[in-house]
């Protein structure tokens, strides 16, 4: 069993100079100063809509992939049941700055949204628990932190209301939970160089460099 001190190593070393990483990008500076554009936040909404929709369906593959393990089965269980509203969410933002049902039904991921979602599938479908688990611990640790920008400056300076931006609302609280428990369980199974070092290996494939989030600050809306 692997300790809390190597997720904390984890954390310190790949996550948070993630976070500071992702935070620096220019997506992140305009939305702060209410420059950001509206087609932008489109496409965020957007590619972050057919993120979590993925993640729907690899946590259904993780329940019947753990179906042996009563622990696991019923992590999955729960994080599948918390994550099940998301993309709703996500489309609520996206319905308050513009966009129409239609534009989500035929949205296409640009290739580095798709690259960030595959790799967290392949953690899901084909990584041990603790590497899957990687993934989540970065997301989660990026999505709370983005959560809090979004919600500052969705209110100050774009005039959206509680509950147009709820996705960014309940995923600031949300998130802490799902990160301490994406830690426990790679304390639980990381236990020898090989995991540890797949558990980095997941990381570093996570952090904004390969996000949703960042491709997206870079890149136009497409409908």
């Amino acid at each position: 069993m692997a300790s809390q001190a190597f997720v904390d190593s984890v954390i310190k070393d790949i996550i948070q100079p993630g976070v500071d990483q992702l935070m620096a990008l220019p997506y992140y500076t305009e939305l702060r100063a209410g420059k950001l554009s509206i087609k932008r936040l489109q496409g965020w909404a957007m590619q972050h809509y057919l993120h979590n929709v993925a993640l729907l369906k690899g946590f259904a593959l993780c329940m019947v992939k753990n179906s042996h393990d009563p622990d696991l089965f019923n992590y999955f269980l729960y994080q599948m049941n918390e994550e099940q509203y998301h993309p709703d969410l996500a489309k609520k933002f996206g319905l308050a700055i513009g966009l129409q049902e239609e534009d989500f039904a035929k949205a296409t991921p640009i290739f580095e949204c798709l690259s960030h979602t595959a790799k967290t599938i392949h953690g899901m479908l084909l990584g041990s628990a603790s590497e899957n688990r990687a993934s989540a611990l970065v997301n989660e640790t990026m999505v709370c932190r983005y959560s809090e920008e979004h919600i500052n400056a969705l209110r100050q300076h774009y005039g959206l209301d509680d509950k147009a931006i709820q996705f960014f609302t309940v995923h600031a609280v949300a998130d802490q939970e799902h990160t301490a428990m994406a830690s426990e369980i790679i304390a639980k199974h990381a236990n020898n160089e090989r995991q540890q070092e797949l558990v980095r290996d997941a990381a570093r494939h996570m952090v904004p460099s390969k996000s949703p989030s960042s491709k997206v600050s870079t890149m136009p809306a497409r409908n």
